[in-house]
């Protein structure tokens, strides 16, 4: 997996575009892949202002919020400054200047060889897989409905938000949580989102949707049914196969993002280490290391193995948990949020926001996390095992 000549890039999403245009900035030879290269992206991307890389330029920051506040059990105030990227831009500043790109469906790819459905090839020395993830019923998921408001109709959600969980979107104690997520896109504009955080299954768009407007009535929130809307469905979990704790076969492409399982799956949020990853990947490439190893060096897969842990207890808590869940969260030093949100290559930092939230929840909780643990814990052999944790 290590290279010094052409590099294939699948997919034009964030991670590919940043990999692509990286690599091309560092003088390496690079062919993208995908579909509708020329696709315009529409989502919503934020982040933690302090996760974006250096080389990103400052422009593609839309909105700052200082201090956002989150809703469980109590207000609180995230002692970390969010961002919402200026989508267009973002995309723009990702240059693929020096880059040859291709557009078609990929049928099969290996380390080496990219075959697309029209019959044409692709020879490579190295192939990065940057498709993202199909939604299964079978991996957890996020789902989201939100609608773009003008921000003075808006302001009566007392936004921002990074989370509320309170439960004024009408559908009783006993359902599966959702929160808002209530974000300034631009001095003009606010979104608001009814976000499940995850499930399998996760709550259906109309669902999400019922919620959201039922809550915006609530609190005085008056549409007038033009609004934009935003639809999100995503898979928090990789693709199956070996995985990011375990290498798979080396005549295979190396995964990236999504695909590659660097999404956080108690978050969703890829964009930003997807980025700061792509600078990584082409000095690798530069320098002719493996890239699999940059991209998953032994404490960034022990990491993950926790935070496979947390989206375990995260879709075993009853529905009132949720909420619980995430105030003893919030209740955490702004140092310890920070290391199990954003820190991916510090497994002690994660393990120790872990341990704090597990004496902190209340007892039935803690029984849940501690379930949801201990059998990957024994699977390995405890302290004792490989890599441990």
């Amino acid at each position: 997996m290590t290279t010094r000549g052409r590099v294939a890039v699948l997919g034009l999403g964030p991670a590919g575009r940043a990999t692509a245009s990286r690599l091309a900035a560092a003088g390496v030879d690079v062919v993208v892949v995908d579909p509708s290269p020329d696709r315009v992206w529409t989502p919503t991307y934020a982040a933690w202002e302090d996760e974006l890389p250096g080389w990103l330029p400052s422009g593609v920051v839309a909105t700052r919020t200082e201090q956002p506040r989150a809703w469980a059990g109590v207000e609180h105030r995230l002692q970390r400054t969010y961002v919402v990227l200026d989508t267009a831009g973002l995309q723009q500043a990702l240059d693929l200047t020096g880059v040859l790109v291709l557009r078609g469906s990929v049928v099969d790819a290996d380390a080496h060889r990219v075959t697309l459905a029209d019959g044409r090839s692709v020879e490579a020395d190295l192939v990065l897989d940057a498709r993202g993830t199909r939604v299964s019923p079978d991996r957890a998921a996020q789902t989201a409905y939100g609608l773009v408001v003008p921000a003075e109709r808006a302001a009566a959600a007392g936004g921002p938000w990074f989370m509320d969980w309170r439960r004024d979107h009408g559908a009783g104690s006993d359902a599966v949580p959702s929160f808002l997520y209530a974000v300034p896109l631009s001095a003009e504009h606010t979104l608001l989102e009814e976000t499940c955080l995850v499930g399998r299954p996760a709550l259906g768009l109309d669902e999400l949707r019922r919620r959201l407007e039922r809550r915006l009535a609530a609190r005085g929130v008056e549409l007038d049914g033009e609004e934009p809307v935003e639809r999100v469905r995503f898979s928090v979990e990789a693709e199956p196969g070996p995985g990011p704790t375990r290498r798979g076969p080396t005549d295979r492409p190396v995964a990236l993002g999504a695909r590659a399982g660097v999404m956080h799956p108690a978050t969703g949020y890829s964009v930003a280490v997807s980025l700061r990853l792509a600078e990584d990947v082409a000095h690798a490439v530069a320098a002719g290391e493996d890239v699999w190893d940059v991209l998953w060096p032994a404490p960034a897969r022990r990491v993950q193995r926790l935070r496979d842990m947390g989206l375990t207890t995260l879709l075993r808590l009853p529905p009132a948990g949720a909420e619980q869940f995430f105030a003893a969260f919030f209740a955490l030093p702004a140092a310890r949020q920070r290391a199990y949100l954003s820190e991916r290559a510090d497994p002690a930092g994660t393990l120790a926001a872990m341990a704090r939230m597990a004496r902190t929840l209340p007892p039935g909780l803690t029984a849940v996390a501690v379930g949801s643990a201990l059998p990957r814990w024994l699977r390995r052999g405890g302290r004792g095992g490989r890599e441990g944790v």
